[in-house]
């Protein structure tokens, strides 16, 4: 049998606390109802962390033990630690995937691997948004047509301060007239990241099916395919190198 992929779904868990709105669509908060959904694939294990808890249920081995990361934030991005975020980033090099969703374009993990501002424009209000798929054969969009909308959702638009994507998947039009880059990749050290749109809180965004379909498929093309610790280890030779009379007098770089 096949290794099944490790995901943690990490979220706030700030708004569906506060605000009655979001309750009522996420009673059990946005993170459980994104795990319910990926636990159904066999090759899945899925487990949740949240703000709120030690270490923001990152602390221990659970980044160790962790394949995807799927980040959604929104009203906190502050209160997450700088030592978790610093975590986070040595993983994400090393090979874990990370998957940003919809407002954790401002995230402290999503600026400090992508370097940019992650800035945008916004507008809660009653548009729709329709999703352009520009790249049908990629393995995050198998089983997308050409574009599918989402009746009501919070608008984003350009220009949207990220560096150039190595791939924009998708783009979307809201009924204002804005379009955004709502699907993008990069990859920084040796993992893949990809960000993807929507998924604001008020509305019920992650029990539509083509948004599901996406996370989904996010994860498998996610998956690190290298793990490669962060460490600058003193080489030796593979072959025989003449004598270097200097050798001796020479400070060493003190790299560990």
């Amino acid at each position: 049998m096949n290794k099944k992929i490790r995901i943690t779904v990490w979220n706030e868990f700030r708004h569906e606390k506060s605000n009655p709105r979001v309750t009522e669509i996420y009673p059990e908060g946005m993170h459980t109802t994104i795990a319910n959904f990926l636990s159904k694939e066999v090759d899945y294990e899925v487990r949740t962390a949240t703000l709120d808890e030690p270490e923001h249920g990152l602390g221990g081995d659970v980044l160790a033990h962790t394949d995807v990361l799927i980040w959604w934030g929104h009203m906190a991005h502050g209160d997450v630690s700088d030592t978790i975020v610093a975590k986070v980033k040595t993983r994400v090099l090393e090979g874990m995937g990370l998957i940003a969703l919809h407002s954790a374009h401002y995230a402290k993990i999503f600026k400090a691997l992508l370097g940019t501002t992650c800035s945008l424009k916004w507008r809660e209000s009653t548009d729709k948004e329709r999703l352009w798929n520009t790249m049908p054969a990629h393995p995050i969009l198998q089983g997308i047509g050409d574009y599918f909308e989402i009746p009501q959702e919070e608008m984003y638009g350009e220009p949207f301060g990220i560096p150039t994507p190595q791939e924009q998947l998708l783009i979307s039009w809201f009924t204002g007239g804005e379009v955004f880059r709502s699907g993008a990749t990069w990859t920084r050290g040796n993992g893949k990241i990809f960000y993807f749109r929507p998924g604001h809180e008020t509305y019920p965004t992650y029990h539509q099916a083509e948004v599901q379909k996406i996370i989904t498929n996010a994860v498998r093309w996610a998956e690190p395919t290298v793990c490669i610790p962060d460490a600058c280890p003193n080489s030796p030779a593979l072959e025989p190198l003449p004598e270097d009379p200097a050798a001796a007098d020479r400070p060493t770089l003190g790299y560990k």
